[in-house]
């Protein structure tokens, strides 16, 4: 009886750990609504993007993605970006989905216009660039390179080279 007593009690003590641990990793990991003001961008690929994935300016998490869906009049991934109230962003301003390292994840990286004028809420930016798709392009190096290798080569011509 003393036994499942003890064995209960320590149950008890992992879970409060494993729930403390969850709620820290939640806070800190700045997940979590933005307040501010909403615009939108298309992007011919929007591959990695959610709602709730980062977006970035230098490098600094400003707003999130909200929304996606697809235009059926361009065929284009329509994006819908909260971004926080205090950043005005000028007309201009650029917006790419870049990769969060080889196994990270992707985010949207701003990059600020020249304008004078600021996006309005609701507005759109204008100038976009889609996911690169890592794994494609590694293996299209990989087979130009193979190809360019075994092109007009013979073992006399590497012989040569020596």
């Amino acid at each position: 009886m003393r036994r499942n007593i003890i064995e209960t009690i320590m149950g008890g003590i992992v879970i409060l750990v494993a729930v403390f641990f969850v709620v820290f990793a939640f806070n800190s990991s700045g997940v979590g609504t933005i307040d501010g003001y909403r615009i939108t961008a298309e992007f011919d690929d929007a591959t990695g993007l959610a709602p709730g994935t980062d977006v970035r300016l230098a490098g600094v998490k400003i707003g999130t993605v909200v929304e996606q869906s697809l235009n059926p009049d361009t065929y284009f991934a329509q994006i819908v970006l909260q971004i926080d109230e205090e950043i005005q962003l000028p007309v201009g301003t650029s917006a790419r989905i870049i990769s969060d390292g080889l196994l990270g994840g992707n985010f949207v990286s701003l990059t600020p216009g020249g304008d004078d004028e600021n996006i309005p809420a609701g507005g759109e930016i204008e100038y976009t660039q889609g996911s690169i798709n890592v794994v494609d392009l590694l293996g299209r190096f990989v087979f130009s390179a193979a190809d360019s290798n075994g092109e007009g080569s013979s073992d006399a011509d590497t012989q040569d080279n020596f």
